[in-house]
């Protein structure tokens, strides 16, 4: 298990591997800081906020310039990988790791119906469904962070 966490050797990994690092973080980071200002609002109001756009598009913004500044950073410290395709192995990672995130959002989905179903509130399930596209992205990385880290 100490393998997978190895951050030593960062440098020698596959860009895509790096890319699936910076992504797995910057959309926790971006999750972590939507999600701690819409409870934050929420305890104020005591009730969950509704959608606010402007929060979204903040966090659409963070993500998109989190990954644009980061894979510009991977691709300037080891250009020679940043071009490179998919080969077989990738391709099996990224279509298992596509595979594992997909329960991930069909059960947070399910959960979030199951929410509505209790409290009645639209507000309560878009927070909860968004939630589920996040996790289920994040977990997408991750289990191809480990497929990489690992023998597939």
């Amino acid at each position: 298990m100490s393998n997978i966490f190895n951050i030593h050797g960062f440098v020698a990994m596959a860009f895509h591997e790096k890319s699936a690092w910076l992504m797995a973080v910057s959309l926790l980071l971006a999750g972590g800081l939507y999600y701690w200002v819409v409870v934050t609002l929420s305890i104020e109001v005591n009730r969950p906020v509704p959608p606010l756009v402007p929060l979204v598009v903040a966090y659409t913004v963070l993500i998109t310039v989190l990954a644009v500044v980061g894979h510009i950073a991977i691709a300037v410290l080891a250009p020679r990988n940043s071009s490179s395709v998919l080969d077989e192995r990738e391709r099996l990672i990224a279509r298992r790791a596509s595979h594992a995130a997909s329960y991930v959002m069909g059960v947070g989905t399910l959960v979030s119906l199951g929410i509505y179903l209790f409290y009645q509130s639209g507000d309560l399930l878009f927070h909860t469904v968004f939630a589920s596209l996040m996790l289920s992205q994040i977990s997408e990385y991750l289990v191809q962070i480990v497929y990489f880290r690992t023998s597939v």
